[in-house]
């Protein structure tokens, strides 16, 4: 039985994150292997409708995330889920992320006249130290899945599982 892995892959609204994720998702199923995406604004839903989008609130959201997650890895974010886990960034100017407001939200977030929108003044802290950077204003999609896949590959995951 393969173990778990979790890519946690992280950035602003809007960096690509579902996109590049279900990308990756799909690749790693037509490999053979078993694929979870933990979707944030889907987690949020379920888990923490409680919850918004101050420091505090992302913070206990993660909390919950992880905590999902070491489940489905079956592992004890990095010190809960251990040695099994890569932090990867999509990194992209909030500019960038603002143009392609697939949900609305900065549009939202103009209209209303204040801005509680992650990176624009709510800080999203850049992570310390990824496993890998990928700037999705020019990386496209099938080159950030591709590379990502890679990552994984590196760790074992990735190869068909009857090459294994």
């Amino acid at each position: 039985m393969e173990s778990g892995w979790v890519a946690w892959i992280e950035g602003l609204p809007c960096a690509g994150k579902t996109t590049v994720s279900r990308s990756v998702s799909e690749r790693l199923r037509a490999l053979g292997h078993e694929v979870e995406v933990l979707d944030g604004d889907e987690v949020r839903r379920m888990f923490s409708p409680d919850l918004g989008f101050s420091r505090k609130d992302r913070e206990m959201h993660a909390r919950r995330v992880s905590y999902a997650a070491r489940m489905l890895s079956r592992q004890a974010a990095r010190a809960t889920i251990g040695n099994r886990f890569s932090e990867i960034w999509l990194k992209c100017p909030v500019d960038v992320c603002r143009q392609r407001d697939t949900k609305g939200l900065y549009r939202r977030d103009r209209a209303a006249g204040s801005s509680k929108v992650t990176g624009v003044d709510d800080p999203f802290e850049e992570p310390l130290d990824p496993e890998l950077v990928i700037d999705t204003s020019v990386e496209s999609v099938a080159s950030a899945t591709e590379k990502i896949v890679a990552h994984l590959a590196g760790h074992g995951i990735g190869a068909p599982l009857a090459a294994r």
